[in-house]
C-alpha cells in the first residue's frame, strides 16, 4: 500500500515582507533631518574660509582662502576680546552644567526613592514649570538681581541656570528606572547610612543620566543669549553669543566684521563638537552599569 499525501492544514504560507524596502522611508526621513541640522554647520564653515571680497562675490558653497587671516584679525579684535567672551561662556556653561547636575541628580534621585508629604505635588510643580519658557522669568529675574545688586554680575547669569525643572524630572525618571529599591535595602541592611547609599551606589548608576544632563545644560547655557543680554551690561562678562552679537550690530557700519563675526560663530561650535565626541562614550545601554564596578 502507497501513502496517500494529505495537504497540511493550519499552516499558512506567507510572502516575506521586503523589510529592505520598508526601511528606505525613515532612513530617508532621518537623512533629510541631519541635512536640515547639518547644513547650517557646513554653510557656516564654508562662510569663515572666505576673505570680505569673496565673501560676497563667490559661490555660497565655495571655499575661500581667508580663515587663517580671519582667524588672526579675530583673535586681535579689541585686544583679544574674543578670548575674553571664550572665557566668560566657559565659565557660565561649564560651572552652570556642573551645578545643575548635581543639584538635578540629589534632587530626582530623592523624588523617586523616598516617600515623603508633599512629594506628588513637588513633582507636579516641576512638571509645570517645564512648561513655563525662559523668556517669561527672563525680566522678572533680572530685577528680582537688580534688587539684591546682583545684576551685570557673573552670578545674574549662573544663578538662574542651577534649578532647572527639566533636567530633575530626567534624574527622577532616570533614578527610578536605573536603581533597583533592592539594591537599596541590601544596602541599608548591611549597615550603609543614606548618604553612603547615595554616594557610593546610587550615583555611579546614574552617570549616564547625569552625563546627559551636563549636555544638555551645557549646550543650553552655552547658546543662551537673552538671560545674559538682558542680566550684563559690561561687555567684559560677555559670552560668546551676545559678545558675537554686538559685533554683528558694528557691522552694519562696517561691513568687514562679518568675516570675523561668521569666523567667531564657527569657533564657537568647536567646543561643543569636541564635547559630544569626548562624552559620548558615557552612555552605556546598561544602566547597572555602574553598579558592577
Amino acid at each position: 500500500m502507497t501513502a496517500v499525501s494529505r495537504p497540511l492544514t493550519g499552516v499558512t504560507h506567507r510572502r516575506p515582507r521586503n523589510t529592505k524596502a520598508v526601511g528606505v522611508v525613515p532612513t530617508a526621513l532621518l537623512l533629510l533631518g541631519a541635512i536640515y541640522c547639518i547644513f547650517p554647520v557646513f554653510w557656516v564653515l564654508i562662510a569663515a574660509t572666505k576673505s570680505p571680497a569673496e565673501l560676497f562675490s563667490t559661490s555660497t558653497l565655495a571655499f575661500g582662502t581667508g580663515f587663517l587671516d580671519n582667524v588672526t584679525q579675530l583673535f586681535a579684535y579689541r585686544d583679544g576680546v574674543f578670548w575674553l567672551w571664550a572665557a566668560n561662556t566657559l565659565i557660565y556653561a561649564g560651572g552652570g552644567a556642573l551645578l545643575s547636575t548635581a543639584v538635578s541628580a540629589v534632587s530626582g534621585y530623592a523624588l523617586a526613592k523616598y516617600r515623603f508629604p508633599g512629594r506628588n505635588l513637588i513633582f507636579n510643580l516641576l512638571i509645570g514649570g517645564i512648561l513655563v519658557p525662559a523668556v517669561v522669568l527672563a525680566i522678572p529675574q533680572y530685577l528680582l538681581f537688580s534688587k539684591i545688586g546682583l545684576a551685570d554680575t557673573y552670578w545674574a547669569v549662573l544663578l538662574p541656570q542651577i534649578l532647572h525643572p527639566y533636567s530633575i524630572y530626567l534624574a527622577r525618571i532616570y533614578a527610578n528606572a536605573a536603581i533597583p529599591d533592592s539594591l537599596l535595602e541590601a544596602g541599608r541592611i548591611d549597615g550603609a547610612g543614606e548618604w553612603r547609599l547615595m554616594a557610593r551606589v546610587a550615583m555611579p548608576m546614574m552617570v549616564p543620566g547625569m552625563v546627559t544632563i551636563f549636555l544638555f545644560q551645557f549646550v543650553a547655557i552655552w547658546n543662551n543669549f537673552l538671560l545674559p543680554f538682558i542680566m550684563l551690561g559690561d561687555d567684559g562678562k560677555f559670552p560668546l553669543t551676545v559678545g558675537l552679537f554686538t559685533l554683528l550690530q558694528s557691522g552694519a557700519n562696517q561691513p568687514s566684521l562679518y568675516n570675523l563675526i561668521l569666523t567667531g560663530a564657527f569657533l564657537s561650535l568647536v567646543p561643543l563638537i569636541a564635547l559630544f565626541l569626548t562624552m559620548q562614550r558615557y552612555w552605556r545601554t546598561d544602566l547597572s552599569s555602574g553598579a558592577v564596578k
